[in-house]
């Protein structure tokens, strides 16, 4: 390796490749916080902002199809089950009382979105069917969101995708397991400069 190749901490690897927001933030912290990792700031703080990014996508899909989040979320969950459930089953999915699942379906049937019907199995049930026109209001709020991530991450190539999944769910299966403090995995550091990050 020569000298120029070698890059200091903190500082892009390649002379062509394109800064973006967190490379400033990493430069900005990294005289203030002397002990801080660039790469692990630098992960964290783009998560964080990927998942605003995101967020702020699927918040304007549900505006384009004049859907509340609740609705919507109601809509997912219909679909996840074919598009066809027990108030109970939905009010299971949902984490809500059932009284509160009658309040939204109430709304979204009035709207066309869905139907109630009697139980093909039990006759004293009640069974929630999707409509066509809420299968399609559910998932041209999700194209839009599923287009997003599509383009993002099409500035990968396919095993990259794959790459950076499984380095994900690595992190992710020690997050799930539910130790905070990190024992064993990494020596403690400084407070994250992301704490201060959008």
């Amino acid at each position: 390796m020569t000298p120029d190749e070698t890059k200091s901490p903190g500082v892009s690897r390649a002379h062509d490749e394109p800064r973006d927001w967190t490379d400033g933030h990493v430069a900005q912290w990294l005289p203030v916080l002397p002990g801080l990792d660039p790469d692990i700031e630098g992960a964290v703080t783009r998560v964080k902002r990927l998942t605003v990014h995101l967020r702020r996508v699927r918040e304007q899909s549900l505006v384009d199809f004049d859907l509340e989040r609740h609705e919507f979320d109601t809509l997912h969950k219909l679909s996840g089950r074919g598009g066809r459930a027990t108030p109970s089953e939905l009010a299971a999915d949902l984490d809500l009382a059932p009284a509160s699942v009658t309040g939204r379906l109430d709304g979204l049937e009035r709207r066309g979105l869905l139907r109630r019907t009697p139980s093909k199995t039990d006759r004293r049930r009640v069974d929630v069917e999707l409509t066509e026109e809420g299968r399609a209001v559910w998932l041209g709020a999700m194209d839009v969101l599923g287009h997003e991530e599509y383009r993002l991450l099409g500035v990968l190539s396919g095993e990259e995708r794959a790459q950076l999944s499984d380095l994900l769910r690595r992190i992710m299966v020690v997050a799930e397991g539910g130790d905070a403090g990190g024992a064993g995995v990494i020596n403690s550091g400084p407070a994250p400069a992301s704490w201060s990050s959008p």
